[in-house]
């Protein structure tokens, strides 16, 4: 009976912690990681895509090489340029919420729980050991 007293005090507390992660206070940095996965998600979706456009456009360019007619001095593929400047852009722009969310987080180099919509998820920033002490680089972690 004694063994079962003495995890009574413990009980609440760990109850608690476990349920930090639905602190409404959290709520904008759960919207920045959600915006951020979705992002990393469509740029390697977009990445996938454009490895296959020399081969899609290789197959293509076969079938219309019987009518095709030469293309003008100077010209270049297009497409080609288009989908990497999409994909420069899409970096760019996950590199700004990566940034923003480590602004977010409120503690360096240890996790926090956090609801990304499917029970506790853990977010953090942790120092990049190489990067100087004088401006620290951190690196964004996400288990989900």
């Amino acid at each position: 009976m004694p063994y079962v007293h003495s995890l009574l005090p413990y009980i609440p507390s760990a109850m608690a912690s476990n349920l930090d992660y639905l602190n409404p206070d959290l709520l904008p940095l759960e919207e920045k990681l959600n915006a951020y996965l979705e992002a990393e998600q469509d740029y390697r979706r977009a990445a996938t895509q454009a490895t296959n456009l020399p081969v899609d456009h290789a197959a293509s360019s076969k079938t219309d090489d019987l009518f095709a007619q030469r293309p003008a001095t100077g010209s270049f593929d297009q497409a080609t340029d288009e989908v990497t400047q999409q994909l420069d852009t899409m970096r760019a722009d996950i590199e700004a919420l990566r940034r923003q969310i480590i602004d977010l987080l409120p503690v360096r180099d240890e996790f926090i729980k956090v609801n990304l919509g499917y029970g506790p998820s853990r977010a953090g920033a942790f120092r990049i050991p190489s990067s100087p002490a004088d401006a620290p680089e951190y690196e964004l972690r996400i288990v989900h």
